[in-house]
């Protein structure tokens, strides 16, 4: 494969992944509007800021234009998605539906996000730090956003390995990177494994240790 088509090649699966994560992270701010009972203006801002809240703070910190701010592809995968959900009346599923739902879709637009972050990060030739900084920007930021709007604790500060799983995906695709060891299928292997790794920890319950007074039984 030439250095040309590879490149067009990585570019196409940053694109992929790209849609797979708005997809996803609108999706989970769907289902965050819906639990919290917002109304329809409140669950489309939600669902919005999900999905581009990340990259758009990505973006302010290589002091380039967010994508979304001339390009409607993000926006039009969001109005979609949105409208696909409503129509399918995935808001009357379950409450046990809907939070399996939030996860698996949570944890697919994290995976995505941390790899189109970390790509990025590469395309600007940063170092190991600011490749896994702009993959986690990305990945967490709208997260963050929409659980401070409903005023819930953000997962990444008490979730199952949420933010490591992140910044796992996001040094590994570094590590690869500078092995020359990146092409279409490892990325593709990456986001299969990145993805197993935090479903694993959500249904096993894994978690970093919490430092602080443990509560007395009895």
């Amino acid at each position: 494969m030439t250095r040309k088509m590879e490149f067009s090649s990585r570019f196409f699966q940053m694109e992929v992944f790209s849609a797979i994560g708005t997809v996803a992270f609108a999706f989970s701010g769907y289902l965050i509007g819906v639990r919290k009972q917002l109304d329809l203006l409140g669950i489309v801002v939600v669902a919005l800021l999900t999905a581009i809240g990340g990259g758009i703070l990505r973006d302010v910190l290589v002091a380039r234009v967010p994508l979304v701010f001339f390009n409607y592809t993000s926006l039009a995968i969001i109005a979609a998605t949105l409208l696909l959900s409503a129509l399918l009346r995935l808001h009357r599923r379950q409450s046990r539906t809907l939070a399996r739902l939030f996860i698996i879709a949570d944890s697919l637009g994290l995976v995505a996000f941390s790899i189109t972050g970390a790509q990025v990060g590469l395309m600007y030739d940063l170092n190991a730090f600011g490749v896994v900084l702009l993959g986690f920007i990305t990945a967490v930021g709208g997260g963050v956003v929409r659980d401070m709007m409903v005023n819930d604790i953000p997962f990444i500060l008490h979730k199952d390995f949420y933010g490591t799983v992140s910044i796992l995906v996001a040094g590994t695709l570094f590590v690869l990177d500078q092995l020359t060891w990146v092409s279409s299928w490892m990325l593709q292997l990456l986001f299969v494994l990145g993805l197993a790794i935090r479903l694993f920890a959500h249904w096993s319950e894994l978690a970093l240790p919490k430092i602080g007074p443990q509560s007395k039984q009895g």
